[in-house]
């Protein structure tokens, strides 16, 4: 039986900022759909491929017709009637459609919107599971969570500059009992910070978002919360870092800025009228680190508290340094290229032959089509990488990447707290995988030989 793609159609709805983003349809024979919405990060590498914006008064220049309108016109033209269960082949027409580098032309978010489409509706019109559909029959892997329970940076307005905490159930014994222990150190550092007079209002992913001095203070927040939900910080529950490095860097001086930092520093001594609001003193200038500075600072926060993993910890340009925190700690962590890699395998190519982090970030729209985002997952793995798959800040309902992290056996997953629908529907579609798989699902220490 021929499976052509019969129809392709998208619409702008809006994701979990209130921002415009592109969800498209794909039909199969007139009879099978799949449909796909696009996330939209804040905290975005600039290596990234082109997010298509209107730059238009409507939705402050956000909006997304014109990544539609490829969808509906350009998109639609090459598809129709093309082989709905090959895949590759639907990316790769996709890809020579745009004809660019960075998706530049239809837009990330439009090739990606239809390429997600069409594969859960080949999935669809085979009657099998999307993440069998993408990974075969070899696909029985669910991912420890890697869950935001505390943000900062730019998820957030507080003063924590840097910008995910999360908490990872390493000893757990299954996916939902991994979900459900960290949901219940969520709704304790919730306590712990009514009790101390914290906001406990969220962030972009659904984490707190209190104003604390650093991450040491953030740390010893969050350690708490551990034991206070009656879990063993380190032997059972592992806490991850996403530093946004690129975010603090700035180009001018070379140095990462600590904005948040500076700004409770500054605003305590003028409460304890150390310094008047005009003091131009040497201790109140803005806090900065370099290269080796944040180096080092790693260093103690990995000595004193349960870090198993930090997401760009230096700028997405910055290799040199990049190798000597890989040389320092790349044996004892792990090391994830977000910006640095931005899902791209060139990039990706260039770190391994540098021997630069030792994980990927996957994000399916820093590239623009699952094709693309899968053969990065396969390059890390196949080289001793590590993948983690992740959500954006701008999320929607649709539950794509927790099929696809199953289905690539990456074995890690960034979905945000539980909080939020937009988190909480991957974690949901997760136990819904692990269910069906029964007895042959596997959950399982991702660290265990680090």
């Amino acid at each position: 039986m021929f499976y052509a793609i019969t129809d392709v159609h998208a619409r702008e709805i809006l994701d979990s900022r209130g921002n415009p983003t592109v969800e498209a349809v794909v039909t199969i024979n007139h009879t099978y759909e799949g449909r796909a919405a696009v996330p939209s990060g804040a905290s975005t590498g600039k290596f990234e491929a082109v997010e298509l914006r209107d730059q238009e008064l409507r939705y402050m220049g956000l909006g997304t017709k014109k990544a539609v309108n490829n969808v509906n016109t350009k998109i639609r033209d090459v598809l129709l009637g093309t082989e709905a269960i090959n895949q590759k082949l639907i990316d790769k027409l996709l890809v020579d459609t745009d004809g660019t580098d960075n998706k530049g032309n239809l837009g990330a978010n439009a090739t990606l919107s239809v390429s997600m489409a069409a594969a859960r509706a080949a999935a669809n019109a085979l009657d099998i599971p999307l993440y069998r559909y993408l990974g075969g029959v070899k696909t029985n892997r669910l991912p420890v969570p890697m869950m935001n329970i505390l943000n900062g940076g730019r998820h957030a307005t507080n003063t924590v500059d840097f910008q995910e905490f999360m908490i990872m159930p390493v000893k757990a014994t299954s996916f939902a009992e991994g979900l459900r222990i960290c949901a219940e150190i969520y709704h304790n550092l919730k306590k712990l910070c009514h009790e101390r007079g914290l906001s406990t209002g969220i962030g972009d992913e659904g984490g707190f978002a209190p104003d604390l001095p650093d991450a040491f203070a953030v740390l010893d927040l969050i350690v708490e919360a551990i034991k206070a939900a009656g879990y063993a910080p380190d032997t059972e529950i592992k806490i991850a870092l996403d530093v946004a490095a690129s975010e603090l860097y700035n180009e001018e001086d070379g140095k990462y800025h600590f904005q948040g930092e500076t700004e409770l520093r500054d605003k305590k001594r003028r409460e304890a009228s150390i310094c008047d609001t005009g003091c131009d003193c040497e201790e109140e200038k803005q806090i900065t680190r370099n290269t080796e500075e944040m180096i080092a600072y790693y260093e103690e926060l990995i000595e004193r508290y349960p870090i198993i993993s930090i997401e760009d910890g230096l700028a997405e340009d910055d290799w040199n340094g990049w190798k000597e925190l890989t040389k320092r700690l790349g044996d004892k962590i792990q090391l994830v290229g977000d910006d640095l890699f931005v899902t791209n395998t060139k990039r990706l190519d260039a770190g391994i032959k540098l021997k630069v982090a030792n994980a990927i970030l996957v994000k399916v729209n820093q590239i623009g089509t699952v094709s693309e985002a899968m053969e990065a997952v396969e390059m890390a793995q196949h080289n001793g990488y590590k993948a983690v798959i992740s959500h954006r800040s701008g999320e929607t309902e649709d539950t794509f990447i927790a099929d696809l992290a199953v289905a690539t056996n990456a074995g890690q997953i960034k979905t945000g707290a539980p909080c939020r629908s937009d988190r909480v529907a991957k974690y949901n579609q997760l136990l819904r995988i692990e269910e069906e798989l029964g007895k042959v699902s596997c959950y399982m220490d991702p660290f265990h030989k680090l």
